[in-house]
């Protein structure tokens, strides 16, 4: 599957979850470990556990390997890897503390919203 496609069907479910300030980064050739980097706003922990859930289940659905997902429903920071796409699902005070937009930079930005073209 064409990695366009498994940005978008990460934004889409995201969005359809209710998160918030999705930010889509291109990190090809700045990271080893992915060439993109997703991150998105839950307002609590229960909501950012849903918001992942679902998440897995469209990944699955379109059988996306998911190579794991990590974090604890208390501690408002949720990661899931998809290998190419790594997906953060963080409550707004995680966001803030570890500021991940900033470490990899404005020029990584690619879309600010799953509206955005």
């Amino acid at each position: 599957m064409p990695k366009k496609n498994l940005s978008q069907i990460c934004n889409n479910s995201l969005s359809e979850s209710k998160a918030e300030n999705i930010l889509l980064l291109n990190v090809k050739g700045i990271s080893s470990f992915a060439d993109k980097i997703i991150i998105a706003t839950a307002n609590s922990n229960r909501h950012a556990a849903s918001v992942s859930k679902k998440l897995v289940d469209n990944l699955k659905e379109n059988n996306i390997n998911i190579i794991s997902v990590e974090g604890e429903l208390e501690t408002g920071w949720i990661l899931v890897d998809c290998g190419d796409v790594v997906v953060n699902i963080m409550k707004q005070d995680q966001r803030d503390l570890y500021d991940l937009e900033a470490l990899w930079g404005q020029n990584s930005l690619l879309r600010t919203s799953i509206n955005d073209n």
